[in-house]
Formats: C-alpha cells, sequence, structure tokens
C-alpha cells in the first residue's frame, strides 16, 4: 500500500522584501530581475524565527488537517539547507519544538530538491510498513546565507516552510527518481562553515559562508535533470507524460520553470508556480507551491501529480503522487505584511541577534518518553 498525503501545510514569514528594496542594497532592478528570474518579492524570517519555528507551524497546519496527534508521528524528516544548528538535526528541534515525546527525527540535505528526497525516503518508510504515519517538512531560511552585496544570488531566495503528513493508503505516491552529481558540486555552494572550512575570521572576512553560484551552467543543469528525472519517475508509475495532470516545478526560476515545461510538453496552464511571490524557497518550495494550489482548488483528488527539483550537489529528484486530499472549503486567510527591509539591515550588521539566546528552549523530561 503506498504512502498517502493524508496533510499539508505552509508557513511564510510575513516580512516581505520586494525588488524595490533591493535597489537600495546592490545595483539592480526590478525590470532586471523580473526579466530574468519571474521574481517579484520575497519572504525573510524575522528575529524570532528560525527554520524548525517554520517548520512548526507548517506541521501544526499539516497535523491538523490530518486530523492527527503530534505523538501518533513515527518519523520526523526536514528537508533543509539551512538547519538551527549544525548539530543537531532540524528535525529534533521540530520535534522539541512540536512537544513530541516519541519518534525517529532526522534531516536531509539535498538543495533544493531536498523535499522531494525526503518525501521519497519517507514514503518507503511507510509503504513498509516501518512507520505508520510520516511528516515531511520542506523549510528554509536562506536569507541567513544570501550575501546582500551580492546582486547575482541576494535577488533569488526566501524564507518559509510546507509540511506533510504521510499515512498509507490506496493510492499515493507512485514512484519516484533521484538523482546526483557531486562533480558539479562547486556549482552551487556555500564554501565555508563545514568541517574542510570551518569558520574563523578569514571566513567571515571574506564572507565565504554565504551561497555562491554559477548560474548559467545551474540554469542548464537544471532543465537537463528536471526533464530527464520527471520522465523516469513518470515511466517508473506505469503512466505516459499524457497522464499527467499538473507539475508542480521547484520555484527557481520562471525561466527554468517554463523551459522545463517545454522538454516535458506540458502547457503552463498545468504548471504549479508562485515564484514571482516567494523567490526561490530551496527544500520549502515544492510544499509552499502544493499547499497554495491545493488550496485555491488548482489541485484536486484525483489528479496526478508530477514533482521535480534540482539544487545544490548537483541533486536531482522527481515524483508522481497520486492526489486524494479533499480541498478546503476556503483558502486560509493571508497575513498582514511587513517590510523587510529592518531584518536585512539587522542582518548585514549583525544587530538582529542582539538580546537573542541562542541555545533552545528547555523542555522537562516526560518519565518514560525518552532515555
Amino acid at each position: 500500500m503506498p504512502a498517502e498525503i493524508v496533510g499539508l501545510g505552509v508557513a511564510v514569514p510575513p516580512y516581505v522584501l520586494t525588488n524595490a528594496d533591493l535597489e537600495e542594497l546592490v545595483d539592480t532592478n526590478d525590470q532586471w530581475i523580473t526579466e530574468r528570474t519571474g521574481i517579484k518579492e520575497r519572504r525573510v524570517a524575522g528575529k524570532g524565527d528560525s527554520t524548525a519555528l517554520l517548520g512548526k507551524r507548517a506541521a501544526e497546519q499539516a497535523l491538523k488537517v490530518a486530523g492527527i496527534a503530534v505523538d501518533e508521528v513515527d518519523l520526523v524528516m526536514v528537508a533543509t539547507a539551512t538547519p538551527d544548528y549544525t548539530l543537531p538535526s532540524a528535525a529534533c528541534i521540530l520535534q522539541l519544538e512540536l512537544g513530541m515525546t516519541r519518534g525517529a527525527a532526522m534531516d536531509v540535505i539535498a538543495g533544493c530538491s531536498g523535499f522531494v528526497y525526503a518525501l521519497a525516503t519517507a514514503s518507503q518508510f511507510v509503504d513498509s510498513g516501518a512507520a505508520e504515519t510520516a511528516l515531511v517538512v520542506g523549510s528554509e531560511t536562506l536569507s541567513r546565507i544570501s550575501d546582500y552585496t551580492d546582486r547575482g544570488t541576494c535577488i533569488l531566495f526566501g524564507d518559509g516552510a510546507g509540511a506533510v503528513v504521510l499515512r498509507r493508503g490506496e493510492r499515493g505516491v507512485r514512484a519516484f527518481s533521484l538523482g546526483a552529481d557531486g562533480a558539479r558540486s562547486r556549482l552551487l555552494m556555500t564554501p565555508a562553515g563545514g568541517s574542510r572550512f570551518p569558520a574563523n575570521s578569514r571566513t567571515v572576512a571574506e564572507r565565504r559562508h554565504y551561497i555562491v553560484m554559477e548560474g548559467r551552467e545551474v540554469f542548464k543543469g537544471a532543465v537537463t535533470a528536471m526533464a530527464a528525472s520527471s520522465l523516469e519517475a513518470i515511466e517508473r508509475s506505469g503512466l505516459k507524460p499524457e497522464d499527467i495532470d499538473l507539475v508542480v516545478p521547484h520555484q527557481a526560476n520562471q525561466r527554468i520553470i517554463e523551459a522545463t515545461a517545454r522538454r516535458l510538453k506540458t502547457p503552463m496552464s498545468n504548471v504549479v508556480m508562485n515564484v514571482a511571490r516567494y523567490g526561490n524557497t530551496s527544500a520549502a518550495s515544492i510544499p509552499i507551491a502544493m499547499a497554495e494550489a491545493w488550496e485555491h482548488g488548482q489541485i484536486r483528488p484525483g489528479q496526478r501529480l508530477l514533482l521535480t527539483a534540482f539544487g545544490a550537489g548537483l541533486a536531482w529528484g522527481s515524483a508522481v503522487i497520486d492526489w486524494t486530499l479533499p480541498n478546503p472549503a476556503e483558502p486560509s486567510p493571508e497575513e498582514p505584511t511587513q517590510p523587510a527591509m529592518p531584518i536585512v539591515r539587522g542582518l548585514l550588521d549583525g544587530t538582529l541577534w542582539d538580546g537573542v539566546d541562542m541555545l533552545p528552549p528547555l523542555r522537562p523530561l516526560v518519565p518514560g518518553a525518552a532515555l
């Protein structure tokens, strides 16, 4: 029995960074950004936000939709490139924030393909019976590793989270295709902060803790890999490309999405796209796009969905899903937004962290619930 999506949730910060805002930071303008990326604005996590806390909001919404209590979850998987800490995992911090007292927790690091990788992995746990209920979260705070002095990258990235709940069902995740090419790892990476090039005064002075990218090469690789893995996933599912009702691609760049759709011979009317509003939220982009499309009725029960993504690694992945989750009566009301520039300026000068406790909260142990 396949893993079925029985719950879905999304969380985005209220702080909006527009193209006009970026004109104050780097040599760029709205026309240049829009023509090359399709992005008009992106969200930025506030002082009280983190990858785990955004993930918590999305997860709680997904669990509510599923009608499942948090302690019914056997497995928590977080796809992210921006965990709260190097140690422990973002999944463990999310488990703490959710108040869970049982279950396994682990991260998946596959860049922008992370959610597809995590969904594929968790679906195998559920399909095999190793886990009855799995919570899969894609959550990112890319503003924390975006260089707001580099116009080539800071215009692209935003923050947010999306989550799904998986349980065994009659229909669900049909098939997937995953791939990677570590030989091209230099094309998209954060050079410092790991064990090979740990943090020190030099790495900070040289701004080596931020995303660096060779955009043209990444673009070419993305279109080729997303199309190829999509076709492989469709073939493994026993379907044909024309059987796919809706494509939910990673929201990296409007041009990449359009070029991939052409390779798949899919009309843009059958492609979910919200990159203009949120930019590239890496592992969070597919679940955010999926949740929005579902809330607004673009995704409906009975449809066959194709998810496809490409990112750092370089890594890529696609999955085919039979959609069964009934639509909500109406979309969730949008929260009021605020300007993000004060947050960004706090990121640049370090004052955003003034008075912030850097450690996770303490929670009393529940007798018998943990070692």
